[in-house]
């Protein structure tokens, strides 16, 4: 009947009764509420990773600490140490060491907090951001010194690595796959595809510069496999954020 209102419509209409307007609301209609705290810890995840990363590099001075050349696992190391050929020497490891602890856990998180995933989908998200935040665990607690190769603990912080490197780039691909439902905008899920895609090339590239020996640009090359999903999730981050903000003001 045309004076009915239709549960599952999202549309205001006037009261022709009391002259009031009346918004009958779907679930989708409180997603940006939601999407807040989402969006939030996506901003934060990376971002506590990159701040970590500047401070602790900031700290190496002596010889500076160069982002093409060196790992980014030697700023968790206190050292003096060396590895691969390269001398470690970090005086704030222990920012990095947090850093890598704290951002894959509130990446994860923010995951978990996201609407509008059921099912194989929500686990699509949950299950590689779930390894990455093992993986950061496991760098944050398990240097990557020569001694820790040399005692066994390296063999951890190897594989907390390849589970971040993995994890993460897994993770924005999904995300951006997923972006209608997540509540991203098309382009904006091509871009997290993209990035996730360059992250997973340049990790193979990574470990074959690695293997081979050569370690030309190898801490370039080894970033490429990481910042481009943190920034893909920081933009996916602040397009949450600002949808809700959005939502709040039209309300």
């Amino acid at each position: 009947m045309a004076g009915d209102i239709n549960p599952f419509s999202n549309l205001a209409r006037n009261d022709p009764a009391n002259g009031t307007k009346l918004e009958v609301l779907t679930p989708h209609a409180h997603r940006p509420r939601e999407h807040r705290t989402a969006g939030a810890l996506l901003i934060a995840g990376p971002t506590i990773f990159l701040l970590a990363e500047f401070i602790a590099a900031a700290a190496w001075t002596d010889p500076p600490y160069s982002y093409t050349y060196h790992f980014i696992s030697n700023l968790g190391v206190h050292g003096p140490s060396t590895l691969f050929g390269q001398y470690m020497y970090s005086p704030l490891a222990w920012v990095m060491n947090t850093g890598f602890f704290l951002f894959g856990i509130t990446i994860l998180a923010g995951a978990a907090v996201l609407r509008g995933l059921r099912g194989r989908h929500r686990w699509a998200a949950l299950a590689p951001a779930t390894l990455l935040a093992t993986g950061g665990v496991l760098l944050g607690l398990f240097p990557g010194s020569g001694e820790a190769m040399n005692d066994g603990t390296g063999d951890f912080h190897a594989l907390g690595a390849l589970a971040g490197f993995v994890g993460g780039n897994v993770l924005a691909i999904a995300l951006g796959s997923m972006h209608q439902r997540v509540g991203l905008s098309p382009k904006l899920g091509r871009t997290l595809v993209t990035a996730g895609a360059i992250g997973l090339v340049s990790m193979v590239a990574y470990f074959a510069d690695l293997i081979s020996g050569a370690n030309i640009l190898v801490g370039l090359i080894e970033r490429g496999a990481v910042h481009p999903f943190l920034l893909g999730l920081i933009c996916a981050g602040a397009a949450l954020w600002h949808g809700y903000s959005r939502h709040s003001a039209a309300g």
